[in-house]
């Protein structure tokens, strides 16, 4: 399995950043790597997600979770490799709120594909916190390496 992750905090209200993570149509907004993304049915365990990235095919997602407004899951299932997107919010004291993006690529191509996508936002180009907090600065933030073999 290859892994990354990110984490940032921000003073945005959970509710806030849970109304920008569920409106997929405005993913473009925080993703400049997408030309559009289009959600059918609810933003609820089940539902789908196409994203349009920029020159590229589009991406089905299917999300796996969804707890608002304390996290969401979405699956690409690639063929030889399945894409697993965590985000999830941590309130924390002081009104502070832990934003994390963790990626799960898992398969026979999992470090291949990891290795395309880079560490974000440190490198590659995959939707990280501090793209979809735009609106507010956060305070820190930390990115891990990817970790080839899980």
């Amino acid at each position: 399995m290859w892994t990354t992750e990110h984490t940032a905090e921000t003073t945005a209200a959970p509710e806030a950043i849970w109304r920008v993570w569920s409106d997929a149509e405005r993913w473009p907004e925080w993703n400049a790597d997408l030309e559009r993304a289009e959600l059918t049915g609810p933003f609820a365990a089940g539902s789908t997600i196409t994203m349009f990235p920029k020159g590229q095919d589009p991406i089905e997602l299917r999300l796996a979770e969804a707890s608002e407004p304390e996290a969401f899951v979405d699956q690409a299932d690639l063929g030889d490799v399945v894409v697993r997107t965590i985000h999830r919010l941590e309130p924390l004291e002081g009104g502070r709120v832990r934003v994390t993006y963790r990626m799960e690529i898992t398969g026979p191509g999992a470090d291949t594909l990891g290795s395309c996508f880079g560490t974000p936002p440190c490198g590659g180009s995959a939707t990280s916190p501090r793209r979809s907090l735009r609106w507010d600065s956060p305070t820190s933030s930390s990115c891990s390496s990817p970790a080839p073999g899980g």
